[in-house]
C-alpha cells in the first residue's frame, strides 16, 4: 500500500499537538489526581486524558486516519494516551522518523479491560455464568410478604435487588432484604443490595378530595365486547391484595365476608342505577376474588346482596368506606395552570353556566424553594413530558404557567407527578432530610447507595461526609437526571472516586427530558464514553423492558432497547406484574447480544453457510 506522505505529516502534527494537550491537563489536574483512591488514580488520569482529546475537533484527522487504514481511534476511551502514542508510533515509522521516547506509556487495552472488570466486580459482584452485563431488579412492597418472589427473581437471572427509600419503611425494607438473604442461601447465588436515596423530588402536590367512588372497568374490544372481565378484590376493611392484580377493591363488613363461598354471586346496583354482578372465583389468604364483567361505579354504603349457590336466603351488606378519589386535572393547549408555592389541594378549571372560564386549574408542588430560581420564561414539564408549559407569570405565591403542548383532547395531570424545569439553575441539594435518616439503615444493609438528584461536585461531598460520620464504607452509585449533573459529570466523577467502589446510573427517564429529546441519544452516549474513560461501571435504567414488565408483551423498540443496554455493565428493571417474566427475557437478549457486541466494540461471529448465501442465527442461542 502505498502511503500520502502529505496526509501522515498532518497526522503527526495533530497527534503532537493532542499529547501536548495531554501533558498540559496532567500538570494542570495534578492535585486533583492525587486526592483519587488508589483503586482509581490511573483510571482519573487516563479521564483527564480523554477530556484532553475529546477538546479537539478530530473528524478530520480520524478521516485522514482511514485513509491510509490505520486505527480510527473510534474505541479510545480506556487506554487513551497508550493508543495515541501507538498510532504515533506506526506514523513516525511509516514517515521514515525516529521514534520519540520522551512519553511513557499509561493504561494499555489490556490493562483497560482488567480495571473496568475489577471495578465492576468491586460494585456489583461476580456476573452470571453465561452472561456479562449485570441485571438489578427493584422490589415491590410485595417481596416484603412473599418469601418466593426473591427466589424466582434469583432463579430468573437477578444479580442485584434495587429497594426504593421513596417507598414504604424499615420494617419492609428489613423484611425484603430478610427474604432475599433466605433466597440467596437457598439457591446458592449471591446477590447485591441496592438502596435509593427518594432525593429531592419534585412533584406535583395533592389533589381536592372527589366523591368515594371505585370504578370496575372490564377491558372490551373495539366492539365493545368484554374480552377480559376485572378482576375484584374483596375483604374486611383494610386487608389489601397480595400482588398488583386487582383492578378494584371492596372493602365489606368481617362477618358478612365469612359467608362468602367459591361460585357465589353477589348482585348491586352501581351509583347510575344499573344492576351488576360479582362472581366470587378462588379465595386468597384474607380475601376472595370475584370477576365482573359489567362496567360500573360503586360507592360507599352501596348495598351488595350475597346469593348464595347452594342455600336459600340473600345475604345484604354496605360497602364499607372507600378512600375518596382524587380530582384530576384535563389540561389542553393554551390552557393556563396556576402553580402553587403553599400546599393547596389541587382543582380542576371551572366554568360558568356560559361556558366561559372562571378560574383556572391549580395546583401545587413538593418543593415550593423552586419558587426563588425559575424565572418567566422558562420551560416546565408535568408527568414525564407528557405536558409541557412554559412560566409566563412570576409572582410571590404563585407561578402561571401556559400549557404549550398537551393532547387536543387533554391530557390529565394527576398527583405526585414529576415536574421538570431543564432550563431553571435550581439550587437544590442532593440530600434530604429523609435521605439523612435513611442513610442510617442503608449504611448497615445495603452493599450500594443509588444516590438521587446528583447535581455538584459539593452534592458528592455532601454524602461522602456522611458515610464518613456512620463510619461505612457501602458503594455509591451516582444518579444523573438532570442536565446540570451530566454539565458537571466529569468533577462529579472525580470527587466520588476518593472512595470505592462507585458507578453511575443512567435516569433516562428525567434525564431526557431535562436535556431535550433530540439530544438525549447524543448524552447517553456520551455518559457511557465518560464512564469508560474513568473504568467506572454504568447503569442503563428507566423503562428498560416495562410494558413486558407491566402488561406481559414487549412492544419491538423495547426489544431493540434492551439489546443495545449491554453496552453498560448493568441493566436495571422497574417493578411490574410480570417482572420475572422480563427477568428471563432480558436474561436472553443479553447472553445472545454479547456474541455480536461488547460494549460498543462490534463483534463478528461466524456466520454459517454465509458462503452457501444463507444467513443462520440459530447458533447464537446459549
Amino acid at each position: 500500500m502505498r502511503f500520502d506522505k502529505a496526509k501522515l505529516q498532518a497526522i503527526s502534527q495533530q497527534l503532537n499537538l493532542i499529547l501536548a494537550k495531554l501533558e498540559e491537563m496532567e500538570t494542570q489536574y495534578a492535585s486533583v489526581i492525587e486526592k483519587i483512591h488508589p483503586v482509581y488514580q490511573r483510571s482519573a488520569g487516563n479521564l483527564i486524558h480523554y477530556l484532553a482529546f475529546r477538546s479537539f475537533d478530530i473528524d478530520l484527522l480520524q478521516d485522514r486516519l482511514r485513509d491510509q487504514g490505520l486505527p480510527s481511534l473510534s474505541n479510545i476511551e480506556g487506554h487513551v494516551k497508550d493508543s495515541i502514542l501507538t498510532i504515533k508510533t506506526i506514523v513516525s515509522h511509516l514517515l521514515h522518523e525516529n521514534v520519540s521516547g520522551t512519553y511513557q506509556r499509561t493504561i494499555s487495552v489490556t490493562e483497560s479491560k482488567k480495571l473496568l472488570n475489577r471495578n465492576t466486580k468491586l460494585l456489583f459482584g461476580f456476573k452470571s455464568r453465561k452472561r456479562r452485563t449485570r441485571i438489578m431488579v427493584t422490589l415491590p412492597s410485595t417481596a416484603a410478604e412473599d418469601k418466593q418472589f426473591a427466589y424466582k427473581l434469583l432463579k430468573a437471572g437477578m444479580n442485584s435487588a434495587r429497594i426504593n427509600c421513596a417507598h414504604d419503611n424499615p420494617e419492609a425494607w428489613s423484611e425484603m432484604i430478610k427474604n432475599l438473604n433466605l433466597a440467596q442461601k437457598s439457591i446458592k447465588k449471591k446477590c447485591k443490595v441496592m438502596m435509593d436515596l427518594g432525593g429531592p423530588k419534585l412533584r406535583t402536590g395533592a389533589m381536592k378530595p372527589g366523591p368515594k367512588v371505585i370504578r370496575i372497568r372490564p377491558q372490551k374490544n373495539a366492539l365493545g365486547i368484554v374480552v377480559k372481565p376485572a378482576n375484584v378484590w374483596i375483604a374486611p376493611q383494610g386487608v389489601n391484595p397480595p400482588h398488583d392484580e386487582a383492578d378494584a377493591i371492596i372493602p365489606v363488613d368481617e362477618l358478612w365476608f365469612k359467608k362468602i363461598k367459591r361460585g357465589n354471586i353477589i348482585t348491586f346496583i352501581d351509583s347510575r342505577g344499573k344492576k351488576c354482578k360479582i362472581q366470587i372465583e378462588r379465595k386468597q389468604g384474607e380475601g376472595r376474588w370475584g370477576v365482573c364483567s359489567d362496567s360500573a361505579y360503586v360507592n360507599t354504603g352501596a348495598d351488595l346482596n350475597l346469593q348464595k349457590t347452594k342455600e336459600s336466603g340473600e345475604e345484604i351488606v354496605q360497602v364499607g368506606e372507600l378512600l375518596p378519589v382524587e380530582e384530576v386535572l384535563l389540561l389542553h393547549p393554551e390552557d393556563t395552570l396556576i402553580l402553587h408555592k403553599e400546599p393547596i389541594p389541587g382543582e380542576p378549571a371551572k366554568y360558568d353556566e356560559n361556558g366561559n372560564l372562571a378560574e383556572p386549574a391549580h395546583v401545587s408542588c413538593t418543593l415550593p424553594e423552586i419558587f426563588n430560581d425559575v424565572r418567566v420564561g422558562e420551560p416546565i414539564f408535568f408527568d414525564d413530558g407528557k405536558i409541557e408549559g412554559v412560566i409566563e407569570e412570576k409572582h410571590e405565591d404563585h407561578l402561571k404557567v401556559k400549557i404549550t403542548y398537551a393532547r387536543d383532547t387533554g391530557t390529565k395531570l394527576k398527583a405526585d407527578k414529576g415536574i421538570n424545569l431543564p432550563e431553571s439553575d435550581l439550587q437544590i441539594s442532593g440530600l434530604t432530610e429523609k435521605d439523612i435518616q435513611d442513610m442510617q439503615f442503608v449504611a448497615k444493609n445495603a452493599d450500594a447507595v443509588n444516590f438521587s438528584f446528583v447535581n455538584t461536585e459539593e452534592d458528592v461531598q455532601e454524602l461522602l461526609d456522611v458515610i464518613k460520620e456512620l463510619e461505612s464504607e457501602i458503594g455509591i452509585i451516582l444518579k444523573i437526571e438532570t442536565r446540570k449533573g451530566f454539565k458537571n459529570l466529569p468533577g462529579i466523577l472525580l470527587t466520588a472516586m476518593q472512595t470505592y467502589p462507585i458507578g453511575v446510573m443512567i435516569a433516562r427517564g428525567d434525564l431526557a427530558i431535562e436535556t431535550g429529546w433530540k439530544n438525549f441519544a447524543s448524552i447517553q452516549e456520551e455518559i457511557l464514553r465518560i464512564c469508560e474513560a474513568a473504568h467506572i461501571p454504568d447503569v442503563w435504567a428507566t423503562q428498560v423492558l416495562e410494558n413486558l414488565a407491566k402488561k406481559g408483551v414487549p412492544t419491538r423498540s423495547e426489544i431493540t432497547d434492551a439489546a443495545m443496554s449491554q453496552r453498560a455493565e448493568c441493566v436495571m428493571l422497574n417493578k411490574g406484574v410480570y417482572i420475572e417474566k422480563a427477568v428471563k427475557m432480558l436474561d436472553r437478549i443479553l447472553r445472545r447480544m454479547q456474541r455480536f457486541q461488547k460494549k460498543k466494540e462490534t463483534m463478528l461471529p461466524k456466520l454459517d453457510d454465509a458462503d452457501q448465501l444463507h444467513l443462520s442465527h440459530e447458533k447464537y442461542d446459549i
